[in-house]
C-alpha cells in the first residue's frame, strides 16, 4: 500500500542529539578487566561482584561517550531466561536453537535502540493527518554472522530491523592452538562510509574469532564506532582483549561469565554452541 507523504521526508543531521534509555551499560579498560575475579552478578540494583571500578545502578550511570570500550548487559527477564535455557545440558537441539534466535532477538532490539537512521514526514491515516517517523530504508545495516553458531543468533534480524545487509564470515578455530582461521569471507572490499555494523557471535572466549572479524572489518574500512557486538555468553578473557584494541567498541551480551578452561570454553558457559545448535 502505497504512502501518502503531506510533506518531503527529512534526514536529521548526522550530529543530531539521540536519547539512549536506561541500560545497563559500563565501560571496561584493561586495568578495570584485570581486577575482576570470581563469578560475576549482573543484578537490577547491585552490581557488586564487579568490584570498586564498576558500580552503581544502571539509572544512575550516563552511558560513556570516552573512548573505552562499553559492554551493555540488557536486564531483562526474557534475556536471563534465555540464557538458562540455553545453559541447561538437557535442553533438546530445537529448542537450544531457538532459544538462542530469541535471545539475539531481544539483543538486536537492545543494540539497535538508538543506533538506527530515521526518516520523518506526515501521512493520512483514517481519521487525519500524521507525523510518522520511519526507518530510512537507504542506510541499512550491515549483519555480519560469525559461521556457523551465529546464523542461529541472527536468525530473527529481519524481523527486528526493516533494512538490513548480510555478509556471512566462516572462522574456524583450532582446537590445540586456539588460533583462528578464516574459511568463509564474502564481505565486499570496501563498506559504505558510516556503515552500522552487527557482527554476530554468540560466545566470546579467548576473543581470537571476534578480533579476526573485526581486524577484516577495519581492513574495510569501518571504524571502531561503527561496530556493535553481539554475544549471548562473553567471558573476560576476551573483553580484555577486545577493550585493550577497540576503543569505543561496544558489546552487547546476554551475560558474563568470568572465566575460560585449558580448552579455551567458557566456564560456566554453555558448551559448544556450534555443535548444541546443529546437533553435531
Amino acid at each position: 500500500m502505497a504512502l501518502s507523504l503531506h510533506s518531503p521526508l527529512q534526514i536529521p543531521p548526522p550530529d543530531t542529539p539521540r536519547v539512549t534509555r536506561n541500560r545497563l551499560a559500563f565501560p571496561f579498560s584493561p586495568n578495570t578487566i584485570s581486577r575482576l575475579s570470581g563469578p560475576i552478578s549482573i543484578g537490577r540494583r547491585r552490581r557488586s561482584a564487579l568490584g570498586s571500578s564498576i558500580k552503581g545502578t544502571m539509572e544512575d550511570r550516563r552511558v560513556s561517550n570516552d573512548d573505552r570500550m562499553l559492554v551493555i548487559v540488557p536486564p531483562h527477564p526474557l534475556i536471563k531466561h534465555w540464557i538458562s535455557v540455553l545453559r541447561n545440558e538437557e535442553t533438546p537441539c530445537p529448542i537450544f536453537k531457538n532459544a538462542m534466535a530469541e535471545l539475539g532477538r531481544l539483543l538486536i532490539y537492545e543494540a539497535s535502540r538508538d543506533w538506527l537512521p530515521t526518516v520523518t514526514g506526515e501521512i493520512q491515516s483514517p481519521m487525519g493527518v500524521a507525523s510518522v517517523e520511519f526507518i530510512d530504508p537507504r542506510e541499512p545495516v550491515t549483519i555480519v554472522p560469525i559461521l556457523r553458531a551465529g546464523l542461529a543468533l541472527v536468525e530473527h534480524a529481519s524481523s527486528i530491523l526493516p533494512a538490513t545487509k548480510t555478509y556471512h564470515l566462516g572462522v574456524k578455530r583450532n582446537e590445540s592452538t586456539l588460533q583462528p582461521s578464516i574459511y568463509l569471507n564474502n564481505l565486499p572490499d570496501k563498506l559504505p562510509e558510516g556503515s552500522r555494523v552487527f557482527v554476530v557471535d554468540p560466545m566470546l572466549a579467548t576473543g581470537g574469532t571476534i578480533i579476526a572479524a573485526i581486524d577484516i572489518l577495519k581492513d574495510r574500512g569501518v571504524e571502531n564506532r561503527q561496530i556493535k557486538v553481539i554475544s549471548a555468553v562473553a567471558a573476560h578473557p576476551a573483553l580484555q582483549k577486545l577493550s585493550e584494541r577497540y576503543p569505543g567498541l561496544h558489546v552487547y551480551a546476554g551475560i558474563i561469565d568470568p572465566t575460560i578452561n585449558e580448552k579455551g570454553y567458557i566456564l560456566p558457559g554453555l558448551g559448544d554452541a556450534g555443535d548444541r545448535i546443529f546437533g553435531t
